[in-house]
């Protein structure tokens, strides 16, 4: 990995459980250091506004080599026991383009909607979101989620599909995560909500 480091935000925790977070920017430019990765801190920024519960992030960069994107999202699930991993980076057509690969060939299963809805989503803003790969999948007990490597586009996304994540999050045994209502409003059903 060329890249990474640990942050944690000691806040205090409103109705949720402690959950890491791993954000993984898959880009050439920013792992060689001829580019500033502002991917990574836009998914930070992201989570930092939403959550209300405690929580870490643990963010990593790595060049665009499925190999490397691969050993990464493993060590984070796997070492790292983070309960959701974002990726940033490396989803559109071009020839370099692999994250989508990588999450498939690690992940044990995947969740298609989580793609659909992403590209729906960009599709209010930009003719080209049909370009884009995204996907989301599970591996253990981790979520991977695929984003573009626009800040812009992140926060869009986010904005939306965020909702699903907690809920997501219970059914493969992670944590129970708490949102700030004003910033995203996590869905459950009532049978699966806390008091």
């Amino acid at each position: 990995m060329a890249f990474s480091f640990d942050a944690f935000y000691g806040r205090s925790m409103v109705g949720g459980e402690f959950c890491r977070f791993g954000v993984l920017t898959a880009s050439d430019r920013a792992s060689s250091g001829d580019y500033e990765d502002l991917s990574g801190p836009a998914i930070e920024n992201f989570i930092n506004e939403a959550l209300a519960s405690q929580w870490e992030v643990i963010r990593v960069i790595v060049p665009d080599e499925k190999s490397e994107i691969e050993k990464a999202l493993c060590d984070l699930a796997d070492k790292q026991e983070c309960s959701v991993i974002v990726t940033t980076g490396g989803t559109g057509p071009a020839p370099r383009d692999v994250t989508p690969e990588a999450t498939e060939a690690v992940c044990d299963r995947m969740l298609p909607g989580f793609g659909e809805q992403m590209r729906n989503i960009s599709l209010k803003y930009v003719p080209t979101a049909t370009l884009s790969r995204q996907t989301a999948g599970i591996r253990g007990k981790s979520l991977i989620i695929n984003l573009p490597g626009s800040p812009r586009s992140i926060r869009e996304i986010l904005d939306e599909v965020f909702a699903a994540v907690p809920y997501c999050v219970d059914l493969i045994g992670g944590p129970y995560i708490t949102t700030h209502s004003e910033v995203v409003e996590s869905f459950r059903p009532v049978h699966a909500r806390r008091e």
